[in-house]
């Protein structure tokens, strides 16, 4: 048998008990389930889906995955089979799969992401939806996530048709294009109708070949995941949780290179209730395992009960201005 996740480490999420905090992130575990080969899903406290698109993506063409010297580059382009293949062929089968199931919705505009949002919400089997507003907008050029007044509408609209399921919102850690603050946009998001929020999505990047003097991946650019970006993360969940989130009550979910136990605990500290693994599944499948072990001892060591006790908790007293 299986042994679960130990007790201490159990968090509720925006009121979804889960037994871990840590969560596959989107794209990491495939469109539903296909990580079960490689490991015991119940490890998880979630799987977060690829993320679903209106109509079905073959995505960038290859090369559109590389290694960094410090993480992961990869240009996938929202490759998924589509909303009406989720609804005919993953939807009914996402009751067995043994652990929660959050869906990623992305799109083009904003009937898009409501379209793919109330079809996901009425099967009644996802808890969790999550946007993914680093996708550029066919009327501004702009990403949602990067224009305060484009993200409050997408929100507010998907909000109005999402009755059941929690509504988090994936943010991108680099504000292009305006004079905006992650803790602005988290405010807005949240102020439109987001439950919680995801931060952050991959960085901006790019890797040339210096051999054929040629960009590595097809699409030229791509995002950088993985430990480079971990110690940029820690700080925005900080400045989101110190700055809005702590006093609004919002929950964060931290995702960008988590590769050890003290990678997710970093998170928790800084402010997170939960984290996401994504590079860190290419490298080891079982790594959820050992994280699990690892925040466990963690928590025993600190002698608190459990791990939420620690959200937040980053000692900053012996600190000088």
């Amino acid at each position: 048998m299986p042994t679960p996740p130990d007790p201490s480490i159990a968090v509720n999420l925006a009121g979804l008990p889960l037994r871990s905090p840590v969560l596959a992130a989107a794209g990491t575990a495939g469109v539903l389930d296909e990580l079960a080969d490689v490991l015991d899903l119940t490890h998880l406290g979630a799987i977060v889906t690829k993320s679903i698109t209106r109509s079905p993506r073959e995505g960038n063409s290859f090369p559109r995955i590389t290694w960094a010297r410090a993480g992961m580059l990869n240009a996938i382009g929202l490759a998924n089979p589509g909303l009406d293949a989720w609804l005919s062929n993953i939807a009914p089968r996402i009751a067995g799969v043994p652990t929660n199931v959050f869906c990623s919705v992305a799109g083009d505009s904003i009937e898009d992401y409501a379209a793919i949002a109330k079809a996901m919400d009425e099967t009644k089997s996802v808890p969790m939806i999550e946007l993914n507003v680093s996708c550029p907008n066919v009327h501004s050029g702009l990403e949602f996530g990067a224009d305060p007044a484009a993200l409050g509408e997408l929100v507010a609209a998907v909000r109005m048709v999402v009755n059941h399921a929690k509504l988090f919102v994936k943010l991108s850690p680099i504000t292009v294009g305006t004079p905006n603050s992650l803790v602005d946009l988290a405010r807005v998001a949240v102020d439109a109708g987001a439950d919680g929020l995801t931060l952050c999505n991959t960085v901006p990047a790019m890797g040339i070949d210096v051999h054929t003097r040629k960009p590595i991946l097809s699409n030229t650019t791509g995002g950088l995941s993985g430990p480079a970006i971990h110690p940029i993360i820690v700080r925005l969940v900080h400045l989101v949780y110190t700055q809005f989130a702590k006093d609004a009550g919002v929950e964060i979910i931290a995702a960008g290179g988590v590769t050890r136990w003290e990678d997710a605990a970093e998170f928790i500290l800084a402010g997170a209730n939960a984290v996401q693994i994504g590079a860190g599944l290419f490298a080891d499948p079982r790594l959820p395992i050992k994280i699990n072990k690892g925040l466990a001892k963690w928590v025993a060591k600190q002698g608190k009960s459990n791990i939420s006790d620690f959200v937040g908790a980053v000692d900053l007293s012996d600190l000088t201005s």
